[in-house]
């Protein structure tokens, strides 16, 4: 879709119109959802969020300048609307300060990552505890710093760092065990 055609569509939007409003929702809905469902505990809780995500969209509209990519702005919206269910719905878990050692150890998740397909990984993510898939996906995938994500969650920068460690470390293990499993039924 083009820029023009986009901006037509928010202005129409923004005017109250029900189709444009519709055709915006039908265009972004599926990237969105996929946002959603990366921090939701199931696909019913996604639509949720996503409903809620578009409603709060539709009302901060004016408040979209331009300045940037409409599905970026729109995108933040996404997960700020997630984490703030997130933070209704779920407690983190207390964990304990993450040692030197394990942190040495995980530096080679690259390697271990590298060997897995996207979706493969993402269905491994899903099966994480909400406290270390909310953590990872806002770090790694959405990019946000710990600083940031301890603010957003109301935890410390060294939650948000032990929580990214061991989710990596739960994933690895997962991978590990796939792969295991693979060989297994593979070998004999």
């Amino acid at each position: 879709m083009n820029d023009s055609v986009l901006d037509k569509l928010i202005a129409g939007c923004r005017q109250g119109e029900r189709k444009a409003q519709k055709k915006l929702y039908e265009l972004f809905a599926p990237k969105m959802y996929a946002v959603c469902l990366r921090y939701a505990g199931s696909p019913e809780d996604a639509q949720d969020i996503l409903q809620n995500g578009f409603i709060k969209m539709f009302r901060k509209l004016n408040d979209f300048r331009g300045e940037g990519s409409f599905e970026g702005w729109l995108r933040r919206i996404m997960v700020t609307t997630s984490i703030e269910q997130y933070r209704k719905t779920a407690s983190m878990q207390p964990l304990q300060t993450i040692d030197e050692h394990l942190s040495e150890r995980l530096s080679d998740q690259q390697t271990v990552l590298d060997r897995i397909h996207a979706e493969e990984l993402l269905k491994l993510i899903e099966r994480l505890s909400p406290g270390y898939r909310a953590v990872l996906n806002m770090h790694l995938i959405e990019g946000f710093s710990h600083k940031e994500i301890a603010s957003m969650l109301g935890i410390t920068e060294g939650t948000s760092k032990s929580q990214l460690a061991r989710a990596r470390n739960i994933l690895r293990q997962m991978i590990a065990g796939r792969e295991d499993h693979n060989y297994a039924t593979t070998a004999g």
